[in-house]
């Protein structure tokens, strides 16, 4: 005789589309243009809008938090022919967040960290590139906060020198 399991509380049809949803950037990865783009400067523009800092611990939630979330949402996206599509942009939220890190947030640092992350995740220099090789989610939205982490160190360490 079969044991009946109960069923899931949220269906893998609904946790698919949490998954497209969160994994899109709330939808902004569907822009037609340059959606990595169009998603970091919205991530900025909320941002600049929300009352939290670049030292927040708030902050180091968000990415601490969303990056494990990412990993499962992007994961969502990712089809045999397709392994990093373009609409799968909550790498480039976390990414930019993470730049944010232990910044002033003025316009001057925002538009350095916009600028200093579209380069790093364009350009991805050595390490960044290796880890988009990793399978799934997890290349995905690693190579994008290596990117982030690395844009923070730089732009910190110029603050550090140039304007304390």
């Amino acid at each position: 005789m079969a044991k009946d399991f109960p069923r899931p509380f949220i269906n893998r049809r609904v946790m698919n589309k949490l998954g497209w949803l969160l994994g899109t950037g709330l939808g902004s990865g569907l822009a037609p243009f340059a959606p990595a783009t169009v998603a970091s400067f919205i991530t900025l523009a909320v941002y600049s809008a929300v009352p939290i800092s670049g030292d927040s611990p708030a902050l180091f939630l968000a990415v601490g938090l969303g990056f494990p979330l990412g990993i499962w949402a992007t994961g969502t996206l990712v089809r045999p022919t397709l392994l990093d599509p373009p609409q799968a942009v909550w790498d480039e939220v976390i990414g930019m967040l993470a730049t944010c890190l232990l910044l002033p947030k003025t316009i001057p640092w925002l538009l350095a960290v916009f600028v200093c992350f579209r380069v790093l995740d364009i350009v991805k220099p050595f390490p960044i590139n290796r880890l988009e090789r990793l399978p799934g989610g997890v290349g995905i939205m690693a190579d994008d906060l290596l990117a982030g982490l690395v844009g923070a160190a730089a732009l910190n360490l110029v603050r550090l020198f140039f304007f304390n």
